[in-house]
């Protein structure tokens, strides 16, 4: 009884050694989707470089 005692605490403090590192990864991998999502806005164009123009080559226009 004693050895199934062991075996569960080692396999206790082995997942709670695993979650650590999960929890800094999941952390970094947030911080890098601010990041790309502050590079997305600052690349995105303002709308007066590139206007819209409507040529009527749509569906049935032309």
């Amino acid at each position: 009884m004693t050895w199934i005692f062991a075996a569960v605490s080692a396999g206790v403090a082995g997942l709670a050694a695993l979650a650590v590192p999960a929890a800094r990864v999941l952390v970094a991998a947030r911080e890098l989707g601010g990041e790309l999502d502050r590079a997305r806005r600052s690349l995105r164009p303002t709308g007066d470089e590139f206007p819209v123009t409507d040529r009527g080559t749509g569906a049935g226009g032309g």
